[in-house]
């Protein structure tokens, strides 16, 4: 019964005494970006965490959905990401303060290592990495940010960073879903209470017809989409689905008033397909050879600009 948690709570606690909401918004440039949904999120629907990347371009636009909400700044929870090509003492932090001034904050949340990839031409990635977790540190020292942690890092990433780090990553976000489930490093996460964040619960849409999650849906009469987000709330996963469509981001948010069962739980667990809708591979071509931030919000339609 260890993963089926019945609670209603909905934050999770960092080792830090944080509190994490365990639902949040994911954006992207990926299928573009929807400023009335990020609007219609936070005002109608309760959410107070909002997950966005430097890379994604979009920080500029949910500053002022933000705003246009009118949920006071200190009650939403702000993460964004540091793309490798900004990694480095000075670097880094000359990101980190572009992405408060685009997010009009002078703080952040939460402030994650993208990937753990570094442009080819360094001869010393180990020590780039040090030398940027030392930032983010710092960073957190200041009180400039309340929470630091990383992305797509697996068990040789984190430990290239805790052999000299002074503080432990809070959070480890990586893509997330029962076609996509590291088991081994979740635990690994744990053992060292790094709490683990999920991207993609919903593969994409990909796995919403697979028969299983259909029929635990039905028994529910729950939609496939809130029983994976229900079944990573129950592994005390933190979740951040994105949708551009207002209809989707209410009922990615109404998970609250049913539990799976522990057999529910183990069937989800035990789906043996293989999925990666974030393919590492083509990580280090993309940072060799940078196109600019939000290069493709040029090219898919912003909704509703402000």
């Amino acid at each position: 019964m260890a993963d089926v948690y019945t609670s209603p709570e909905k934050h999770v606690v960092l080792y830090n005494n944080v509190k994490m909401p365990i639902l949040g918004l994911g954006t992207s440039h990926n299928g573009g970006y929807s400023h009335e949904a990020v609007v219609y999120a936070l005002k109608t629907c309760g959410y107070r965490h909002i997950d966005t990347a430097k890379r994604y371009g979009c920080e500029t636009y949910i500053a002022r959905a933000v705003e246009e909400s009118g949920v006071p700044r200190e009650e939403v929870f702000l993460a964004t990401k540091c793309w490798p090509t900004d990694y480095g003492t000075t670097t880094t932090r000359e990101a980190f303060n572009g992405s408060c001034q685009r997010l009009g904050s002078e703080y952040l949340d939460m402030y994650l290592l993208h990937w753990p990839d570094v442009p080819s031409s360094v001869k010393d990635k180990k020590q780039l990495l040090r030398d940027t977790w030392r930032t983010l540190e710092v960073l957190l020292d200041e009180e400039r940010v309340r929470v630091i942690g990383v992305s797509n890092f697996l068990e040789r990433h984190l430990e290239m960073i805790m052999e000299e780090c002074s503080v432990i990553p809070h959070v480890n976000q990586c893509e997330f879903h029962p076609y996509n489930n590291p088991k081994e490093l979740r635990e690994y996460c744990a053992e060292r209470s790094i709490q683990f964040e999920g991207y993609c619960p919903l593969a994409n849409g990909q796995i919403l017809n697979e028969p299983r999650i259909q029929e635990i849906a039905s028994v529910h009469n729950k939609s496939p989409a809130q029983v994976l987000i229900r079944w990573n709330h129950q592994k005390r996963v933190v979740c951040i689905p994105k949708s551009t469509r207002e209809h989707r981001v209410r009922e990615n948010s109404e998970v609250y008033d049913f539990v799976l069962s522990e057999e529910d739980m183990a069937t989800l667990d035990n789906m043996r397909g293989k999925l990666t809708i974030m393919d590492p591979s083509g990580i280090q071509a993309k940072i060799d050879n940078p196109l600019p931030d939000g290069y493709k919000l040029n090219i898919i339609k912003v909704q509703a600009q402000p």
